[in-house]
């Protein structure tokens, strides 16, 4: 099956590369511009790279994205908070419990004060709630169906334990610096009231989760598309290796400088994965290209801006710096355990 499928997509790149190049020669021939380029082997190489991972990945998002929207029905915001208050969100089981039940519940930047306001209003520690704020975007189904696609399920699995790790890493950090008098005093103000658990048929399921692919791919496309067009042109004209003289196992500090690089980038991990493929090809250790793009979802700008409505600049700095201290020493790590 999978076999038949990977034969449909190369027939299709290579109608719509012929389709593009017929074009774009016109245009250059209606300009006067030379086609050369047209024939060579870096243009070919990237506009069937462009083709085929542009409609392999929209591929694997829908139908991933389809079935862990199913799983996540099971976890609303309501029962989230339900399940972290009724008293198993304490201590060091609690940070567990919060990050993996962050894999399995939506979250985005835009949602992060109502998120906040009702785990402290529903009484779960400080350090249990990161634990969930970290997980959540962090490992997200977006990075999880691209990173499978392109390097397979192994490094998949690897960003779904370095994304859980960080989070409860970073949560049992910020529990016990006892940070909650720098949450924002009018959080602990605030009454959110409860909101009804809905009980969904199977088709409710269905019909929900085929709406939240089309609402995710639409938010998304842009990213995936100009993501894939900046990894089409690294592989189609980077040479192979100069990456390696930088950013290689050899420079001590290319992790730390890569999440330096990463947090003030507003992107996703659709935007960014597929510059992480080419990145790696290139010659950066998966460590830190993991590292990178770790640094760019979980530590975005616009949800530092929208966290720091609800806490004080002390407590946002503390998250911002143990996260990134985190993620630069898992890079390094996964330097040393991947070849």
């Amino acid at each position: 099956m999978f076999a038949a499928l990977d034969w449909v997509l190369k027939e299709l790149t290579y109608y719509l590369s012929y389709g593009l190049t017929v074009l774009i020669r016109w245009i250059l021939d209606l300009f006067g511009a030379n086609p050369l380029i047209l024939e060579s082997s870096q243009y070919k190489g990237a506009i069937n790279f462009f083709f085929y991972d542009t409609m392999k990945i929209f591929l694997m998002l829908s139908v991933i994205i389809f079935i862990v929207s199913i799983i996540r029905s099971f976890f609303p915001p309501e029962r989230t908070k339900k399940l972290l208050g009724e008293g198993k969100a304490r201590g060091f089981l609690g940070n567990i419990f919060a990050a993996l039940l962050g894999i399995v519940t939506p979250f985005c930047s835009c949602s992060a004060v109502p998120v906040f306001i009702g785990f402290v209003e529903s009484g779960i520690p400080l350090g249990v709630t990161f634990s969930f704020l970290i997980s959540s975007p962090m490992v997200n189904e977006v990075a999880l169906v691209m990173l499978w696609g392109l390097f397979g399920w192994q490094i998949a699995l690897l960003y779904i334990a370095t994304g859980v790790i960080v989070a409860i890493i970073a949560g049992i950090i910020i529990g016990k610096l006892k940070m909650e008098k720098y949450v924002e005093e009018y959080v602990y103000s605030m009454k959110m009231g409860e909101a009804k658990i809905e009980n969904l048929t199977w088709n409710q399921r269905f019909r929900d989760a085929g709406h939240y692919v089309a609402e995710i791919l639409k938010k998304i496309w842009p990213y995936v598309i100009i993501g894939i067009a900046i990894g089409a042109v690294m592989h189609g004209w980077a040479p192979a290796g100069w990456l390696a003289k930088y950013a290689g196992k050899e420079n001590p500090f290319a992790v730390f400088v890569a999440v330096l690089i990463g947090i003030p980038l507003y992107s996703n991990a659709a935007g960014t994965i597929p510059i992480v493929k080419e990145l790696t090809r290139l010659g950066m250790p998966m460590g830190t290209a993991l590292s990178f793009m770790m640094s760019v979802t979980a530590l975005s700008l616009p949800e530092m801006i929208i966290l720091r409505k609800v806490l004080k600049p002390k407590l946002l700095a503390v998250f911002i710096g143990i996260m990134a201290a985190t993620i630069i020493i898992i890079g390094y790590l996964f330097n040393l355990i991947i070849p």
